[in-house]
């Protein structure tokens, strides 16, 4: 990739910064219509908001409360879609509510109906009443006194950076250039107009002056900061909410059905997912005044969850139970009117096009993010003038897809790819060997990562290739100093570089670890 953009000595049809959920979407958008792409991003693929999800692609049973019936008419079909486009990476999750009064069943029963009516033909299953017995044979670990019974719907269930690594190879298949650690200093202007950008490779320090017909800002919650580069007295166009989940053993919710509590103190909704057998729980809304690359979780809001929680299982989990905390920040489309709180900000996108051209994408979340990605190249090519040209990503197959997974197979996310990986033991036998018998991860795992995903360091391989850091935060600190051997051997890197990379990733876990 780098080889590539040295030697390309042409004008770029589109410049992507960001490499999230939108950036990706986007890039993918640009280059299946045949325009010369380009995606920056100045970390690591999925670093920010993007590897920090709920883990759910969702309608958004939240917002059909709310009555913003748009967006979970786009949400329930883009979820449909992505499950038809990804099947190894998605999948239908059954969702109980437990109603610990009589008129919920009937309540929940009738509006999730209604979802359910919504998503047509792309509906994941239908909703249903369940009495107490039949609510506490699927999730046993409920508190039984004076639930009345539960409804049953249903919604999808992702791995949130592996999808974006995926897309980054997708990407890639149909032309286009993704880089990661490659950061973007500064915007070249010309006549008033964006002609390109300067970016700078952060493990090298060189630099780079790329010109570019169009440039999309879709950098999540840096939006504000891209702008800024461009015209110093903007307005701010994002708000900023943080989420925090905490990851539990999977006795707390044993069975392959998700809860969902629908109201909770702080009015959202709050989820225990199955997730890679583990236990997804949260989360939170905390307006934040700074948008950061690694958030930390408030301890207001891990005891919030933990609080919860507790309300509702036999066994209330104690912060001992945790086995790794995640803060996630969401880029909110910031309201014109004020006062807003933000779990009351819409969760659609908008686009925004500065005097100089630059095209800035934001809000959204992942499950919309194809729709937010053709509105976003829909509009970059109107204003750069490039050839109009139709979408065909409605039917665009991710990399990696495979039907008919089998989910007890620890390496079912990788899709096709997981034949190619065994490829690499039938070489080299001592790739086979475990690094993590607690989380079936093996050594070929991390010489792929390195080869073929553009893993650059031991976080990239524990937080988002596998998902050690989410899932098992101490035990991916036992696995780092090998994890670093492997990547240093692959990667022609040193033994000094080796300690410090185990060193950063350590200190780096500790903040996943509840003390």
């Amino acid at each position: 990739m780098l080889k590539e953009l040295k030697s390309f000595n042409h004008e770029w049809d589109v410049v992507i910064i960001g490499g999230g959920a939108s950036g990706l979407g986007s890039a993918i958008e640009s280059a299946t219509r045949g325009y010369k792409t380009l995606l920056l991003e100045q970390d690591d693929f999925a670093k920010g908001t993007s590897s920090r999800s709920t883990k759910l692609v969702h309608g958004g049973v939240r917002y059909l409360a709310q009555g913003n019936i748009s967006l979970v008419l786009e949400a329930l079909r883009e979820r449909g879609i992505l499950k038809k486009n990804a099947p190894h990476l998605v999948k239908n999750q059954t969702f109980i509510i437990p109603n610990y009064n009589w008129w919920g069943t009937p309540y929940y029963t009738l509006g999730l109906t209604m979802y359910d009516m919504l998503a047509g033909k792309l509906s994941y299953g239908r909703s249903l009443p369940y009495s107490k017995k039949r609510t506490l044979k699927h999730i046993p670990t409920l508190k039984s006194h004076k639930l009345c019974g539960g409804v049953v719907y249903h919604d999808g269930q992702f791995d949130d950076s592996r999808l974006a690594i995926n897309m980054s190879q997708t990407f890639a298949e149909n032309g286009g250039l993704a880089l990661n650690y490659m950061k973007v200093q500064s915007l070249m202007r010309s006549n008033g107009r964006i002609e390109g950008v300067v970016a700078k490779d952060v493990e090298t320090g060189d630099e780079y002056k790329i010109r570019a017909k169009a440039v999309l800002n879709a950098t999540g919650v840096f939006v504000d900061q891209v702008i800024k580069m461009d015209d110093p007295n903007a307005k701010d166009i994002v708000r900023v909410s943080q989420g925090v989940h905490l990851v539990l053993d999977k006795e707390f919710v044993p069975g392959e059905y998700a809860i969902m509590i629908p109201k909770t103190d702080d009015g959202r909704v709050l989820f225990a997912v199955p997730w890679h057998d583990k236990v997804v729980v949260g989360t939170t809304d905390v307006q934040k005044d700074v948008a950061e690359l690694e958030p930390q979780a408030l301890e207001q809001e891990v005891d919030f969850i933990l609080e919860t929680a507790g309300r509702f299982l036999v066994k209330p989990p104690k912060r001992s139970d945790v086995l790794s905390v995640f803060a996630g920040l969401r880029p909110l489309a910031a309201p014109t009117g004020e006062g807003k709180k933000t779990k009351e900000i819409s969760r659609g996108h908008k686009i925004v096009v500065s005097k100089s051209g630059m095209v800035t994408l934001t809000g959204g979340k992942w499950t919309t993010y194809r729709q937010m990605a053709e509105d976003a190249i829909n509009k970059v090519a109107k204003t750069a003038g490039l050839p109009e040209k139709k979408s065909i990503t409605r039917k665009l197959k991710i990399h990696g897809y495979k039907q008919n997974i089998d989910l007890k197979n620890p390496m079912y996310f990788y899709g096709s790819d997981e034949e190619k990986i065994l490829d690499l033991v039938k070489i080299n036998a001592e790739l086979g060997e475990y690094l993590s018998k607690k989380l079936n991860i093996i050594k070929a795992q991390v010489v792929w990562g390195a080869r073929f995903e553009m893993a650059r360091s031991v976080e990239d391989i524990l937080a988002r290739r596998t998902r050690s850091l989410l899932l098992d935060a101490r035990e991916s600190v036992r696995m780092a100093p090998e994890v670093a051997r492997l990547l240093a051997k692959e990667l022609g890197f040193d033994k000094a570089w080796e300690e410090n990379q185990v060193k950063a990733y350590t200190n780096l876990a500790l903040r996943y670890i509840l003390n």
